[in-house]
């Protein structure tokens, strides 16, 4: 398969939507005094704006390319995720956004200290961390490799627009900057899912009755054969359970998202954050995957366009590139770079602000906020850069499998440390060494269950989470000399 010529029109695209990214990391960079304002943005962000932030910030490009794969070569079953997601912010409001409020924290993982001890938060920092180093370096790696067949642009250099560029402005603009250019990512992001689905609605004939007629003919919405319990295969139960533990760990222990709840100047803000947020994932991912039976519908009709053995993971770009107009392509593809910073920047802002709440200011002598803003700053540039030159490393070495398991072992950080936020939040009698207890077990048994079993990987953060709460409810009699904070009425139910 040739390489499509990208075109003079689409680069113009690309490059207008690039500079008008760094343009807004610039004007937010003088309101960027302290660290407060770096992290927190100083409570100056509307709920709406927030919201929209958490939808573009958990929506990378790769789920932007996968999810029309998915739904053209298979069907819609990873849709309840989307709704699973939407069903447990009712829960997040009521029982974690008032400790995150209340507490005032620029690191989640401050509750942990507070709750139990300074070892449980570090644990929980020092993984998200890594984590999300090592995710900035999987989005880049895999968005480039994504594009590389269909554009003429060279993978180191779709590597440094997306990534040094993501780092130049996260530099500047703080969360702030962050939050904005995520307004204006997710708005481009959703914007072209819908467009997408017009234009090869106009394409198909019989229109959008026999997009959706064709892929009802061919079971692949939700298939009964979906509908059965299987520990090791991908149902709809087992998605169901997955996708809520996955998505408890996002909205309740990931400092990328609930860094979110404490920008705005109130609660009921926060509360429009959520809502927001909702009502996005209630409408954008269906058009994601109606994109993939509008491409499914029409590739049917017209099998000739599609080139032999073709990897149809890539079948959004290959379209986008070969089918749609010189300007709307480049736009499109300035889509998928902007579903992929929103997810790096708020990565880079939330590693900061976790190494200097965390680590930085809890140890040492006194910080002063110039000080807390200066090292947000350096540790925003080492780990945007790590992530790069990591991304950089994976493409010329051709790794192929990195991502599997990768996804794999997000069970094994995310949800020990889910876990200790409901430990710590439901299970007043636990204490600090309970709660050891309960991530030393945890992580035993995620490493034992993915070595020796078949256990579909949805479960690793079902296992993690549980045997945290399990082990450290269990053994909180064995230590009922541990030292429990003063105030733990106020920081548990």
């Amino acid at each position: 398969m040739e390489i499509q010529a990208f075109g003079t029109l689409n680069y113009v695209v690309l490059v207008a939507y690039l500079a008008v990214i760094m343009m807004v990391g610039v004007y937010f960079a003088k309101r960027q005094k302290s660290a407060d304002d770096y992290f927190k943005a100083g409570g100056r962000i509307p709920g709406w704006a927030a919201g929209i932030s958490v939808f573009a910030t958990t929506l990378s490009s790769i789920t932007f390319m996968s999810i029309p794969a998915k739904a053209y070569t298979d069907d819609w079953t990873f849709l309840i995720g989307q709704y699973i997601a939407i069903a447990i912010l009712p829960f997040v409001f009521i029982y974690y956004i008032p400790f995150f409020r209340k507490l005032n924290l620029t690191s989640a993982y401050e509750y942990l200290e507070k709750r139990f001890d300074v070892r449980m938060r570090l644990f929980a920092s020092i993984s998200f961390m890594l984590f999300h180093i090592g995710r900035i370096a999987i989005i880049t790696y895999l968005t480039a490799l994504a594009l590389m067949p269909f554009v003429d642009i060279d993978p180191l250099m779709i590597v440094f627009l997306i990534g040094v560029l993501c780092i130049v402005y996260t530099f500047m603009g703080g969360i702030e900057g962050v939050i904005w250019t995520d307004v204006i990512q997710g708005i481009m992001l959703s914007g072209a899912a819908v467009l997408i689905f017009v234009m090869i609605c106009f394409n198909v004939d019989g229109g959008v009755v026999e997009i959706f007629s064709l892929s009802a003919e061919e079971n692949k919405y939700f298939p009964s054969d979906k509908m059965s319990w299987s520990w090791t295969e991908s149902t709809i139960p087992v998605l169901a359970i997955g996708f809520f533990f996955s998505s408890l760990q996002q909205f309740t222990a990931s400092q990328d998202v609930v860094q979110r709840y404490i920008v705005t100047d109130s609660v009921e803000e926060t509360k429009k954050a959520l809502v927001t947020n909702a009502k996005l994932v209630a409408c954008i991912p269906i058009f994601f995957f109606a994109v993939g039976a509008a491409l499914y519908a029409y590739y049917t009709q017209n099998p000739q366009l599609l080139p032999e053995n073709f990897n149809t993971g890539g079948i959004l770009p290959f379209f986008v590139i070969s089918e749609m107009p010189a300007g709307v392509a480049g736009l499109i593809i300035a889509s998928i770079f902007a579903a992929s910073q929103s997810s790096i920047s708020s990565s880079l802002n939330s590693i900061s602000a976790c190494y200097a709440s965390d680590i930085y200011s809890r140890f040492g002598i006194e910080k002063s906020a110039e000080q807390n803003l200066k090292i947000g700053r350096i540790i925003t540039v080492i780990a945007g850069t790590l992530g790069v030159v990591a991304s950089t490393y994976l493409i010329m070495s051709n790794e192929s499998e990195l991502w599997d398991a990768f996804n794999s072992l997000l069970g094994l950080m995310g949800g020990p440390m889910t876990g200790l936020f409901m430990l710590g939040i439901f299970v007043r009698r636990a204490n600090a060494n309970s709660a050891m207890m309960g991530v030393i077990a945890a992580v035993a048994a995620t490493l034992w269950v993915r070595a020796n079993t078949d256990l579909n990987f949805f479960f690793y953060g079902v296992v993690g989470t549980l045997t945290v709460v399990i082990v450290g409810y269990l053994t909180a009699p064995l230590f009922k000399s541990s030292k429990q904070p003063q105030d733990v009425e106020a920081l548990s139910l």
